[in-house]
């Protein structure tokens, strides 16, 4: 038996998770002389992405949902973990073959059972790519940016976007791919350092920091013309402020709401008061879930442009790491409050 130290999830929490109650670091030990499932096989893992969407599945079970609830008293499910194979019962894997798993606890080491081998894909390793773009901008992270922008926004060169959580792992993305296609982009950001970043790094047209300057401000002064295009990742107040400055038959890209994710039994979500906007613009507002055909049938083209644009040095895939699985809950937590900058990954062992 060998130490296999996991990111455990307790206890639903009520508001933000808390140490120790609801998320916790334990060993589940790993029998490395066992053989692999039936039909199934073993790793040692390497990388474990942190996604704002691991929040919506610590809830209770009885609230449905696109995915299931996370179970108490196990690993928390990462959307993707990277490992090497040690030992395989199934035709599709060799030892040493380098895995992404999708869906998949996050933990030193696993016994992956036959029921998760169709959602697992080797990495056929590109060069100058790094390993850990298969979780960012290769990963689902760049699928939701790369198909929901393309698919739902439609862009035009000359289109003005706006971006909420632009600094975060989606928001970087969806705004690169933007500036490539020669929109005006524009950023919303929680800090000047990650204004610097989007501006001077990433190329986007412009930006604001929401906690020193009022949105409403700041979207008419950067956008006196009116918006074509809104990436919601956050929505609350800046989705309001968006549907106010929304051209006729503008659209809105619905990928998430962090600023809901961890509010309590006792807290008030934001109520939308600009609603009536939908309507009198003839707005398009469509949400998506990235495993969706629409947004999947996007992934060739994903894979053969982003492949070559982080090869060549023209789109920066930025990583937050977190070093350890003893860090793994700081490291959650940062990324939900927004102190990570790029993609949030724990990093468990050196490949």
């Amino acid at each position: 038996m060998v130490q296999n130290k996991a990111f455990i999830y307790k206890a639903v929490p009520d508001g933000w998770p808390v140490p120790g109650k609801n998320l916790s670091v334990e060993d589940i030990s790993f029998d490395e002389s066992a053989e692999p499932p039936k039909g199934g096989f073993t790793t040692k893992n390497f990388y474990a992405s942190y996604d704002p969407a691991q929040r919506g599945r610590m809830r209770d079970p009885s609230i449905k949902s696109y995915s299931p609830a996370m179970e108490p008293g196990k690993p928390v499910v990462a959307v993707t973990v990277i490992g090497e194979v040690l030992k395989s019962d199934t035709s599709k894997f060799k030892a040493g073959d380098t895995v992404s798993m999708m869906s998949h606890y996050t933990e030193s080491y696993s016994a992956v059972d036959e029921s998760e081998v169709e959602r697992t894909q080797v990495i056929h390793p590109k060069q100058g790519v790094p390993l850990t773009a298969y979780l960012g901008a290769l990963g689902m992270t760049g699928m939701t940016a790369y198909g929901s922008l393309h698919e739902i926004g439609q862009p035009k060169k000359g289109d003005v976007i706006l971006i909420s959580a632009a600094a975060g792992a989606v928001g970087q993305m969806v705004g690169q791919i933007a500036v490539r296609e020669g929109l005006h982009v524009i950023g919303s950001v929680g800090d000047d350092k990650k204004l610097d970043f989007i501006t001077k790094e990433l190329g986007f047209t412009s930006g604001f920091n929401y906690k020193t300057e009022k949105m409403a401000d700041a979207v008419k002064r950067l956008a006196p013309d009116g918006l074509d295009i809104y990436y919601d990742n956050v929505g609350g107040e800046l989705l309001d402020v968006a549907l106010t400055n929304m051209k006729d038959f503008g659209k809105i890209i619905a990928c998430g709401a962090i600023s809901t994710y961890n509010n309590g039994s006792d807290s008030t979500p934001y109520g939308i008061k600009n609603y009536a906007a939908v309507v009198r613009k003839r707005l398009r507002y469509q949400g998506f879930i990235v495993i969706d055909q629409n947004i999947r049938q996007w992934q060739k083209e994903r894979d053969e442009n982003v492949s070559k644009w982080i090869a060549d040095g023209s789109l920066k895939s930025i990583d937050h790491i977190t070093n350890g699985m003893d860090n793994a809950v700081d490291g959650f937590l940062g990324m939900l409050k927004g102190e990570n900058l790029g993609k949030s990954i724990l990093k468990i062992a050196d490949p």
